[in-house]
């Protein structure tokens, strides 16, 4: 048997956890029990191969890690439940946004293991760019088990969680900047004479490029821009245009508001 994974909330990161954790062997969907209130998510879940419980206790029971993957408001009361079930022998790894270790660790109980995850909607293709941070209780293995896990739909990197209001600036609200970037970016198409279709396809997959390109690569995205910048070209002309109206301000403002606000959603 392989490692049994649990999720209590069945919703879309959820799903692309599970189907991601299955395609690539870490945990396979006949090891893994989910619990939801929504009957199509229990069903379909179920036409995977994975075990329904019919109550938390159920799950807890017959798991190694727990992913808590409900609304934030409903974390701590959800853990509250939980406690009787919960200690050293269950990992707990928390997706929901802006609850605090200390705020799971005082509903769960001091010797519970709990890692809190920020992903982000990507990982619903397999392109999770995350982070996670440690509780008290959790060991090196229990930090392993989570980068395993959370590596089968992209990459996840640990941050203590002072960190992790950046990291929801960055990646977790990030997706939003990009898509605005794309859509623009397709309306200049369309602008200049593109269809639609064409101009779309074509932002985003430049995008997609050119990130893989800082990836693969390891260049500064600096050096990757200069070398497409050629003297008194398209690119350079384009490039000065951006810098006028003030787009490298704009998302670093965007990145540190959208921080800030879960700084402030933390607190609440």
């Amino acid at each position: 048997m392989g490692l049994r994974v649990g999720f209590v909330g069945a919703g879309q990161m959820a799903e692309a956890l599970c189907r991601g954790f299955d395609a690539a062997g870490v945990a396979k969907c006949v090891d893994m029990t989910i619990i939801d209130r929504n009957q199509p998510r229990r069903d379909l879940f179920a036409s995977w191969g994975c075990k329904i419980g019919g109550s938390n206790e159920e799950v807890v029971k017959n798991v190694d890690v727990v992913f808590i993957s409900v609304k934030p408001y409903a974390v701590a009361d959800l853990l509250r439940e939980m406690k009787p079930f919960l200690g050293p022998h269950v990992l707990v790894v928390s997706i929901a946004a802006g609850v605090t270790l200390a705020t799971m660790e005082d509903a769960a109980g001091a010797n519970v293991p709990i890692m809190r995850v920020m992903p982000n909607t990507p990982c619903l293709v397999g392109c999770l760019a995350g982070a996670m941070s440690k509780g008290t209780a959790c060991t090196p293995e229990h930090v392993a088990t989570t980068g395993n896990l959370l590596g089968a739909v992209g990459k996840c990197h640990e941050v203590p969680e002072s960190k992790m209001d950046a990291v929801t600036g960055v990646s977790g609200s990030g997706p939003a900047y990009i898509y605005q970037v794309i859509e623009a970016m397709a309306d200049g198409g369309v602008l200049a004479g593109l269809p639609r279709a064409i101009a779309q396809d074509l932002a985003a997959r430049t995008v997609m490029g050119a990130a893989k390109m800082v990836l693969e690569t390891g260049k500064h995205p600096g050096e990757l821009k200069d070398a497409v910048t050629s003297p008194a070209g398209t690119t350079i002309a384009a490039v000065h245009h951006l810098e006028k109206c003030g787009v490298r301000a704009a998302f670093q403002g965007a990145v540190k508001a959208a921080a800030d606000r879960a700084h402030e959603l933390s607190k609440s």
